[in-house]
């Protein structure tokens, strides 16, 4: 399973290479729904950030969402560093005095709030951006490009696809549908397979694995299972096309339709299995995008030879930061 991705996060990179446009009212949209329901967070750094070099109209009507979601978010942790130094001050004058349980406990609360608001508000304000900025995890969002009416679209999509027919209640109880494993296409993925089609550029995934499994090693008795995380990256460094299916689910009354997306993943290479997983994503060629991107339903075998016809880059892994 991809359950994290680092992703191309401009749009300007699928309008320069790919000939795309930019669905701005999209953009519009879910910057607004996000600066509504308090998931601001959800839209990575670096996809927010692209919008700052505003040269249109459409561009600078994102840019001032952006700025002013930014400024809310600033001010929330400003007031949750406030309520938490407040916090700290009464527990250690508690603890100065008659120590308690209570005190301990508002102690250490209070000092790790501290230490992850000052975190979030210190990547907040930077202006330099770093890899993290560009990595994505299941609910949150990330460019993606579709055709729709015959031209290539740049759409903002969640990754955690919400299939055809799902309920918000249906999804929670499928969490792992920001994949769709190459061997379910044509049964869970069949309403997308052939119909919707996209793609999303990757520059390196993540996997938990088990240790021991990466250390290609039997646990030892009375050992317990350790996880850890492992950052998979193309060598030599390249951009991946990765093959996406999407969806359209309708809101209710006041809110966006919600564009989703998952990812298509496959059969892992020796190195990848090596390392501890048994998935991997699947790097559409540069030459397919165009038969990707248009899907003939009736002709699966076709998009099944373009799954097979993939970029196969040597993945060197290492411990994740």
């Amino acid at each position: 399973m991809c359950y994290s991705a680092q992703i191309h996060a401009s749009y300007r990179k699928y309008v320069r290479e790919f000939g795309a446009s930019v669905s701005f009212e999209h953009f519009v949209e879910l910057f607004w729904e996000k600066r509504r329901d308090g998931g601001w967070s959800k839209l990575p750094k670096a996809m927010r950030a692209a919008f700052l070099s505003a040269a249109s109209d459409k561009e600078r009507a994102v840019a001032d969402l952006v700025a002013a979601g930014d400024k809310d978010q600033a001010i929330a942790l400003e007031a949750e560093l406030f309520q938490q130094k407040t916090r700290l001050t009464a527990a250690e004058r508690a603890l100065a005095g008659k120590p308690t349980k209570k005190a301990e406990n508002d102690q250490r609360i209070a000092t790790d709030k501290i230490a992850r608001a000052q975190r979030n508000l210190a990547d907040l304000q930077r202006t330099d951006l770093l890899d993290r900025d560009s990595r994505i995890f299941p609910g949150h969002y990330a460019p993606v490009m579709v055709v729709q009416d015959g031209q290539r679209v740049v759409i903002p999509m969640r990754y955690q696809c919400r299939l055809p027919g799902w309920t918000p209640a249906m999804e929670r109880q499928k969490l792992g549908s920001y994949n769709a494993r190459r061997d379910n296409l044509k049964k869970a993925w069949r309403q997308l397979y052939g119909y919707k089609h996209g793609i999303m550029i990757v520059n390196a995934f993540y996997e938990n694995v088990a240790r021991h499994r990466m250390e290609q090693r039997e646990l030892a008795p009375g050992e317990p299972e350790e996880n850890v995380v492992l950052e998979f990256r193309p060598e030599p460094q390249q951009d991946m096309l990765v093959a996406c299916l999407w969806s359209i689910s309708k809101g209710g009354e006041g809110e966006a339709d919600l564009y989703s997306f998952a990812a298509i993943t496959d059969e892992p290479p020796a190195e990848v299995s090596a390392a501890g997983h048994d998935r991997c994503i699947v790097p559409v060629k540069p030459e397919h995008v165009e038969a990707w991107l248009n899907p003939d339903a009736k002709n699966l075998a076709a998009l099944d030879a373009i799954l097979d016809d993939r970029n196969q880059p040597y993945y060197e892994h290492q411990l994740a930061a």
